[in-house]
């Protein structure tokens, strides 16, 4: 086995990142590159928990004229049908998965209890959860922080279109800076919009690392796991 990082992961894709150039719905090349990567990091022996936010299909604020409530129920049935997807491609390669949802839906897959999620993952499955808290007004980063902290990740990778956090977005700025490494007081205190301030302040309670990268190049989950320097470290 190769040299690892870090043993157990937990890997948020947003749901954006699946339809690619589409930009809704589901590119089946995107979702076989990305997919062929998670297996081949499992297959290092590393842990591996997944997940995928929704936003390809729907988002919990698509329609204002929506009860809030109902639209993020919505936007947490986006997320199943993005983990279904993501568990098909990755029995296709190979691997064995399984899908835990916050929200029940026994034909589907499996309802999350933090101690069937973790003997899964020890026992070298690849796990993805569905339907974020299962709460509404709660993101799919909240959902993900919350899970990499009660599955006891070493890092909480957080796959976005940026090669890692900046002090301004560097889409408009072109004097924006990079991060090679900040706190976690500092992402809330600067608004570096990492993530929504609830997910990153459970990070920070919790002293869960997060690791922000780009998924421009899905081979980056190998090389990050295998010990190469890349992207932005909150700790």
């Amino acid at each position: 086995m190769s040299e690892i990082k870090y043993k157990r992961i937990l890997l948020k894709i947003s749901g954006e990142a699946l339809a690619g150039d589409k930009k809704q719905g589901i590119d089946d090349t995107v979702l076989k590159n990305i997919t062929a990567k998670i297996k081949e990091v499992s297959d290092l022996g590393v842990e591996v928990a997944v997940v995928v936010g929704g936003g390809n299909f729907w988002r919990g604020r698509s329609s204002e004229a929506m009860d809030r409530v109902t639209a993020d129920h919505m936007g947490m049935l986006a997320t199943m049908m993005n983990a279904l997807a993501i568990s098909d491609a990755l029995e296709q390669h190979g691997a064995t998965t399984r899908v835990l949802s916050a929200v029940e839906v026994r034909q589907m897959c499996e309802f999350y209890i933090r101690k069937r999620a973790v003997r899964h993952l020890e026992k070298g499955r690849i796990v993805i959860f569905a339907c974020g808290t299962g709460n509404p007004y709660f993101s799919t980063d909240t959902g993900a922080a919350l899970r990499a902290t009660e599955i006891g990740a070493d890092v909480f990778m957080k796959a976005t279109m940026v090669d890692g956090v900046y002090d301004k977005d560097p889409n408009k700025y072109s004097d924006a800076v990079k991060y090679e490494k900040v706190s976690h007081d500092e992402v809330l205190r600067l608004n570096l919009q990492v993530m929504d301030s609830t997910a990153a302040a459970l990070c920070r309670d919790n002293k869960t690392k997060i690791l922000v990268f780009s998924m421009q190049d899905p081979d980056n989950i190998v090389r990050i796991v295998k010990g190469e320097n890349l992207g932005t470290l909150v700790e």
